[in-house]
């Protein structure tokens, strides 16, 4: 099992800029790669950004020199996303997502979980 807990949403202005934090927490799970996803109103959710275990990371066209991901496994697995330059089309509700992995009766099972949400809204 993983739990997320977020922090770092709220409201700037257009070139500004937000970090996220993501801290993830495994019991009987290995994470793996973990990614940053957003969802505007009447808009699907689409990855933002994304680190996996050994610290390879990939970005969203849109987001490419502006956003940084990164990752903290000191104590407990925590990801950041720092936001610099934002515009008002970045604003959304951006969901933290980890992919872990479970071995049951000797068998890897992956899973998705995700965090509750936090919302950034960049004003003009």
């Amino acid at each position: 099992q993983v739990q997320l807990a977020e922090s770092g949403g709220g409201l700037v202005q257009a070139g500004g800029s937000l970090r996220l934090s993501c801290a993830a927490s495994a019991t009987t799970s290995s994470i793996n790669a973990i990614g940053w996803y957003r969802q505007a109103p009447g808009n699907q959710r689409d990855l933002v950004a994304a680190i996996s275990s050994g610290g390879s990371t990939s970005y969203a066209d849109s987001v490419k020199g502006r956003f940084t991901i990164s990752r903290d496994n000191a104590q407990n697995t925590t990801v950041y996303l720092q936001m610099n330059s934002l515009k008002t089309e970045d604003t959304a509700v951006y969901y933290c997502n980890a992919q872990a992995t479970t071995i049951i009766f000797g068998i890897p099972l992956k899973h998705d979980y995700w965090g509750q949400g936090t919302q950034v809204t960049v004003s003009t």
